[in-house]
């Protein structure tokens, strides 16, 4: 059972990659990556994806696992950008309905706040125009008495009422992942922990390929390709600067940080969307028995890898919730985890962090590198779009092709062949029945359903020939995501599948807590991993696991 998209077959994929010549070869295995090479694959055109990281290891996992409108940029008159997004946000949940789930959201209204009540009801009706948002999620204006009433947690004092609206909840790791597996199923090459050490260039100074390194001993090896598109997030000036073409614009990296707490100590029922005293804009939500607050705003000019939450965020982020839901009164030793991520803007000169377009931009070097900037996870897929029309009408130059029509607006991605979102609950129902056919409790059963979608199936079958005393210390639930992890969707290391396959770091630290053991001694006995290897990618779970508690000497 195990597929092309196996932890354990990513070296001899490298090794098959050599003898080949790709038209596309995209560096960069997050979200803006995973779609460019999905679009250019079904296209027709021979395309590879490699990540030096695990696939979503940068800002792809680490984002506020939205996939909304950007309501706050009509603020910023960026109207265009926030019509584009609305739009594409319906998309994305249509062709995954099993990692996006609609969300209502409730901007509350007070006296002195940022927004006012005759504003706030006029922006929301003119975003619900610029995103063609459906009737039954469209904005509605609530008294002071009803805004109270659905989140008694609110503060009273000065509350005008409020505003509510639909966003949208998403897994931005798992989403990422599906886009790529679904470009896998589709004839794509993807390799993680595969990095670009140096560019190949022809005798005119064209760029022809990469000399990738693996990173978990398995040497250096060529890949060539026609094009190549540098989609790396916060790297990509790096990737310029190897390529001898970083001028002009740059990227202003700026620093988001969340803190998950026990919905039991902070119980909101409803996600809020909240103005700061600052004039920033935080959001609380509530997900599977926990609530997650965020984010902060700041530049960044650390580890690009490993940014970290300091006291200084988490302090932050607490003085706002204490203000907003003053009767929780939050510290420190609450916060049960937390993420920090790096947004990767386009440098704007005399703006604040919180003021930068999120818009995305596309450069070509003379080597005829194309580099993909900025943009919203919300917009990958239109942002693929558009690199993938400009590869093809270059390919098509040279006398290559002929290429298809983007089809990506209405292709499910892996998982998400559950008969579109209407049908998606009756769905995940009738498959979770199946996992309680093979003995999953019932709530276990209906999480892998939700999670997986239309694989879930997969997961059950990994279960159900589980043999006595195979991944010992291990549920079956967790048995079951593990191995699909490892077989289906390339989990490496016992991070990948913790953080980026699970989630389980962020939302259930004492379970990743409890099963870290296991997990380790399963992967390394899968996988094959040296002493060395064990060693190594445990303290790296180790230290992704101190990293969430943000101590007081983080600074």
């Amino acid at each position: 059972m195990t597929s092309d998209f196996a932890g354990t077959v990513r070296i001899a994929k490298l090794r098959e990659m050599e003898n080949e010549i790709y038209d596309v070869l995209v560096i960069g295995g997050g979200i803006t990556g995973a779609g460019i090479a999905l679009d250019a694959q079904r296209r027709g055109m021979k395309t590879a994806l490699i990540e030096m990281q695990d696939f979503a290891a940068g800002t792809s996992s680490r984002s506020t696992k939205l996939v909304h409108g950007g309501l706050r940029y009509l603020k910023q008159l960026e109207v265009k950008m926030v019509a584009e997004v609305g739009k594409e946000r319906a998309i994305v949940y249509e062709n995954g309905p099993h990692v996006t789930t609609p969300e209502r959201m409730l901007l509350p209204l007070y006296k002195g706040g940022t927004f006012g009540r005759l504003s706030t009801s006029f922006g929301l009706r003119f975003y619900d125009f610029l995103a063609g948002v459906k009737r039954e999620e469209r904005r509605r204006m609530l008294s002071a008495a009803d805004t109270a009433a659905i989140e008694p947690l609110l503060k009273k004092e000065g509350m005008l009422g409020g505003g509510s609206y639909v966003e949208y909840r998403t897994d931005d790791a798992r989403l990422t992942i599906e886009v790529l597996k679904k470009a896998a199923e589709s004839g794509a090459t993807a390799v993680n922990y595969a990095m670009a050490e140096r560019f190949l260039y022809d005798d005119e100074g064209k760029t022809t390929g990469v000399l990738a390194r693996e990173l978990t001993g398995g040497g250096e090896h060529r890949i060539r390709a026609r094009r190549i598109v540098n989609a790396t997030g916060p790297w990509v000036d790096e990737l310029r600067e190897l390529d001898r073409s970083k001028h002009g614009k740059t990227l202003r990296l700026t620093k988001g940080v969340h803190l998950v707490f026990d919905g039991g100590r902070f119980p909101l029922r409803q996600a809020i969307y909240f103005d700061t005293p600052d004039g920033r804009m935080v959001f609380a939500i509530p997900r599977d028995g926990k609530t997650y607050v965020g984010t902060t705003d700041t530049d960044y000019a650390g580890d690009t890898a490993h940014p970290r939450a300091t006291a200084e965020d988490r302090d932050y982020l607490l003085a706002a919730c204490n203000g907003m839901f003053p009767g929780v009164g939050l510290d420190g030793q609450d916060v049960e985890s937390s993420w920090a991520g790096l947004r990767p803007l386009i440098y704007e000169e005399g703006k604040s962090p919180s003021e930068v377009s999120r818009r995305d931009e596309i450069f070509v070097s003379p080597s005829g590198l194309i580099t993909i900037a900025g943009g919203k996870l919300t917009g990958y897929r239109k942002m693929a779009e558009t690199v993938v029309d400009r590869l093809a009408a270059s390919l098509r130059a040279e006398g290559r092709g002929p290429y298809s029509p983007c089809t990506t607006r209405e292709l499910p991605i892996s998982g998400g062949d559950v008969g579109g979102s209407a049908r998606y609950p009756q769905y995940v129902r009738a498959v979770a029945d199946a996992g309680e056919v093979i003995g999953l409790p019932a709530d276990a059963a209906l999480r892998i359903a939700g999670r997986y979608g239309s694989n879930a199936r997969a997961v059950f079958e990994r279960i159900a020939r589980r043999e006595e005393g195979e991944g010992g210390g291990l549920s079956d639930e967790t048995y079951g995501m593990l191995t699909y992890a490892i077989e289906a969707e390339m989990a490496v290391k016992p991070a990948d599948f913790l953080i980026r396959r699970t989630g389980a770091l962020y939302f259930d630290f004492a379970g990743t807590l409890r099963n870290r053991d296991a997990v380790i001694d399963y992967m390394a006995m899968s996988l094959g991993y040296s002493a060395g290897q064990r060693e190594a990618y445990a303290a790296e779970l180790e230290r992704e696991m101190s990293a969430s508690q943000i101590l007081d000497s983080n600074r």
